[in-house]
């Protein structure tokens, strides 16, 4: 990417055309506070503009003097002094104490406390002791005559400044920074004409900025301000618009749990039975059953079960009632997680077990891939684009991801009709076209639905052509009226065979079934999907395909030298089945004593392939097989950077064979190849060569794969 150069009042710029912005689309729910605010904003001077927009971009609101000279900002003294006549910045007062502090350098601090002669207090601690320390020792006032403060400024009028940024991002603590990443380059946004505001009323907006000032505040982990806020939060009536009462319920479960961390038992649930979320409503079902409220645990319950908040809410109620009051022995999350299909997938596959069980179906015949929520979220961000990104005009600015109608639930009920039309077309095998020309239209548009580079039309077609497809739409349907409840929770694979298609969640050992993934597959199964869970056993598979390889090489560094030989051997059920061999032109001249060690020379490599005209055979010879050498993160790490350097993906499990002899083969005094080998009667004839190397290293394989065998057998005759 080139960058570009911004101009010198980029920040200025960005902040007028905010302004402009604002005016434009929220001049119907902005108060004279904040009218006013602008038209004495746009009243100062440029100079004078743009040393507040600094103070903006900045972090806190306190900055000394001399951090905010900037070149293109004259005369500082003269403007600080012309903001603070005019409002826009003022002095230091009492409530500053603590943040005036926190700005101080440590060294600062040191020096205050020796000017002071606080005694016991050491210079080696941490800032945040020291400031802690100096703050019970010293008064504001105390510190003002060791401290010179009128190099210090408080940015003022934040309160109108925040709630501005807060119409415009969505969210509190926003700054400028988007704006200058959009014009780098960095950051598409949407180029619409037309966007639609947030708020519909002043009341809405200013409830819905006072729940996200609240959010933010919950981030101090002082117990005082969670109980003041408590205290706050339950005095007030309930908000009248959906994201407000959504906002509000984030901050009742949050203050909720952190009450619940500390004991108090009593204001948790307190603050639950005021919340309307399903969150909440989970929590308080425990909390009350916890704290012997058995009757009224029991009532709550039954209402959830006739009135659930959704799917999710309703299933948990259920289970828990069945549980706890009818005598039901596990959850439902155990039970289904024990009925799943257990299958034996090799331990190389621990850090990836989808990878495993998707190499295992591979081998059963199935097409297989792994979806889990970027299948559905793409088939319904690509199916409802229009509606969601673009005539729709569901954007409240060029920068939101995530259309304002799928935060607040409407996305069902304002397009209703557009919705039934797209259903239909999904039910009728129709949407495949519609879904094609929007890729071919939007490619890499901006939105917070997918990503375009997960995008794989290879699962969406296949979805489209062989699910049920009344299924499918009912999934979609399900999506549109809540999609933050359904937009994860959806199986990792799905498989195709004889023109079935089927989904499957995987778990391995010590994995539990998520709440939101057992809804998902009861709402699929309800609706005629097929699912299943697999559960992963760790053992040697006969049917396993490993490929060992050795790579020989100009170097030791994988960044700067590069591959001269690959030798790679495919073995399974301990019996060589394939090898791939070749030299590799490196591009550059060999060392002489790796020739010395290797047998390699410039001559044999000149009319080699570069590695780009190996890398595709390389990687179908690899196919669904666990990568195996001996001390693996050298031949793994070298082959990975080449395909990096082509920007084509390398993955797969790793197997080392120097680790798996010291483990099932202890007590030797070295563990390198050439040892090994000789120790187990194995041909090295031309070592440092690579198909030699990777010959000898399969053989090693074989030795720790029987013994796992053994193992796996052991096991099983003591169970």
């Amino acid at each position: 990417m080139i960058r570009k150069d911004l101009p010198t009042f980029y920040y200025h710029d960005h902040f007028m055309e905010m302004l402009t912005f604002i005016e434009k689309t929220y001049g119907h729910i902005l108060e004279p506070f904040h009218v006013d605010f602008i038209h004495d904003f746009r009243a100062l001077s440029k100079t004078e503009q743009c040393l507040y927009i600094r103070m903006c971009n900045r972090k806190g609101t306190i900055f000394s003097v001399p951090s905010l000279h900037y070149d293109e900002i004259p005369h500082l003294e003269n403007n600080i002094h012309l903001l603070l006549t005019k409002g826009y910045v003022r002095q230091l007062r009492d409530e500053d104490y603590a943040a005036w502090l926190s700005i101080l350098t440590k060294n600062d601090l040191v020096k205050l406390i020796q000017k002071a002669g606080i005694e016991g207090i050491k210079q080696d601690w941490l800032k945040p002791r020291l400031m802690c320390e100096i703050s019970q020792a010293l008064t504001f006032q105390q510190v003002r005559t060791y401290v010179d403060d009128t190099d210090y400024v408080v940015q003022d009028k934040t309160e109108a400044l925040e709630f501005l940024l807060f119409l415009y991002f969505g969210k509190t603590y926003a700054d400028l920074k988007s704006f200058a990443l959009r014009d780098l380059g960095i950051m598409r946004v949407h180029a619409n004409e037309i966007y639609t505001a947030r708020f519909s009323s002043v009341q809405e907006a200013q409830e819905c900025f006072a729940y996200s000032q609240m959010l933010g505040q919950l981030e101090n982990k002082e117990l005082t301000t969670h109980v003041q806020l408590a205290e706050y939060l339950l005095s007030l009536k309930d908000p009248e618009s959906e994201y407000a009462r959504s906002l509000r319920a984030k901050v009742m479960a949050t203050l909720g749990q952190f009450f619940e961390q500390h004991k108090a038992f009593e204001k948790a649930i307190q603050l639950y039975e005021r919340s309307a979320s399903a969150i909440s409503h989970q929590r308080l079902v425990r909390l009350l059953y916890s704290q012997g409220y058995k009757d009224k645990t029991k009532a709550l319950l039954e209402h959830l079960i006739d009135d659930p908040e959704n799917d999710e809410e309703y299933f948990f109620a259920t289970d828990f009632y069945a549980r706890k009051f009818q005598g039901k022995r596990i959850s439902a999350c155990t039970a289904i997680l024990r009925e799943g299909t257990t299958i034996a997938i090799d331990e190389a596959y621990r850090d990836s077990p989808e990878e495993g069980v998707l190499a295992f179906l591979r081998r059963q015949g199935y097409q297989a891939w792994f979806t889990e929520n970027i299948l559905w979220q793409s088939l319904f961000g690509l199916l409802f684009w229009d509606e969601l990104f673009g005539k729709g005009n569901t954007l409240s600015s060029g920068f939101d991801r995530l259309p304002h109608c799928l935060k607040d639930n409407s996305f069902a009920s304002v397009y209703q009709v557009e919705i039934a039309q797209k259903l239909h077309k999904i039910q009728t095998g129709q949407a495949l076209p519609t879904i094609l020309k929007t890729i071919a239209s939007y490619w890499e548009s901006p939105n917070g639905l997918f990503s375009w580079f997960h995008l794989d039309i290879e699962t969406l077609t296949p979805l489209l052509s062989f699910a049920d497809k009344n299924a499918v739409a009912a999934i979609l349907s399900l999506m549109t009226q809540n999609y933050r409840a359904m937009r994860d929770g959806f199986p990792d694979l799905m498989l195709l065979k004889n023109e079935t298609i089927q989904f499957v969640e995987v778990k391995a050992e010590g994995d539990v079934i998520r709440r939101n993934q057992l809804t998902r597959l009861r709402q699929m199964q309800s609706v005629g999907l097929n699912c299943e869970i697999y559960r992963v056993n760790y053992r040697y598979d006969p049917d396993q395909t490993y490929v060992v390889i050795d790579i020989e090489t100009t170097g030791g560094r994988k960044n700067s030298d590069r591959i001269t030989e690959i030798g790679a051997v495919k073995i399974k059920n301990h019996q060589v089945i394939d090898e791939w061999h070749s030299l590799i032109n490196p591009q550059r001249s060999i060392p002489a004593y790796i020739t010395r060690l290797t047998g390699i020379s410039n001559d044999m490599v000149k009319e080699a392939p570069v590695f780009n005209e190996v890398a595709e055979d390389l990687h179908a010879f690899m196919k669904d097989a666990i990568f195996v050498a001996h001390n693996v993160n050298f031949d793994y790490g070298f082959i990975a950077s080449e395909y990096k350097r082509l920007e084509k993906p390398f993955r797969y499990p790793k197997l080392c064979t120097c680790t798996g002899m010291r483990r099932h083969y202890p007590g030797h005094s070295s563990y390198g190849l050439a040892n090994l080998c000789s120790i187990y009667d194995i041909n090295l004839e031309t070592h440092h060569r690579a198909l030699c190397d990777a010959k000898a290293a399969g053989k090693l394989l074989t030795l720790i794969n029987k013994k796992r065998e053994e193992i796996d057998v052991d096991s099983s005759s003591a169970v």
